[in-house]
């Protein structure tokens, strides 16, 4: 029950940063605990607790979305432009926190997971590849692409023609 107090109110809302959905999120934020508590001794302690638990509730959330029949599109693993370009990416310093994280949920789903997982989860293109079941490669083009439209709507935001 310790575990669970400390971390059940964190999780809940990484699970509903991906549902904007109480219910769903809470029965992910609780079927992760169980999943959790079940293979409790797959713990190694290479990380946190907390970080292990996360990346829990993400697949949880993921599978979650999946299971309810989200369209699914073929990854396109070529990458278009050089590494540098991965990294030059800017929006209005006047773009708020709430204005990207509206944009990044109405990017199409191919974007949208590893954009989310990238910019606000913090996960790196291994993790992601690892929590998508995705090649590197395949994370860095998503992210890549994701972020330039996610650049575009917020520049359409700032002149008046986004939501």
């Amino acid at each position: 029950m310790e575990l669970y107090n400390k971390y059940s109110r964190g999780m809940y809302f990484v699970a509903y940063r991906f549902f904007k959905d109480s219910f769903l999120a809470e029965e992910a934020m609780q079927e992760s605990f169980i999943k959790a508590f079940s293979k409790l001794d797959q713990f190694t302690g290479d990380v946190t607790f907390g970080a292990w638990l996360k990346r829990i509730v993400i697949n949880k959330s993921i599978d979650m979305l999946k299971a309810r029949k989200l369209e699914t599109t073929a990854l396109n693993e070529q990458i278009i432009g050089t590494p540098d370009e991965f990294e030059n990416w800017e929006v209005e310093a006047s773009t708020t926190a709430d204005e990207v994280k509206k944009a990044i949920e109405s990017l199409p789903e191919k974007y949208r997971y590893p954009v989310h997982l990238f910019l606000l989860e913090g996960y790196d293109h291994n993790e992601i590849s690892e929590i998508l079941n995705i090649t590197a490669v395949s994370s860095r083009t998503l992210v890549h692409r994701g972020k330039k439209r996610l650049q575009e709507q917020l520049k359409h935001l700032k002149h008046g023609t986004g939501y």
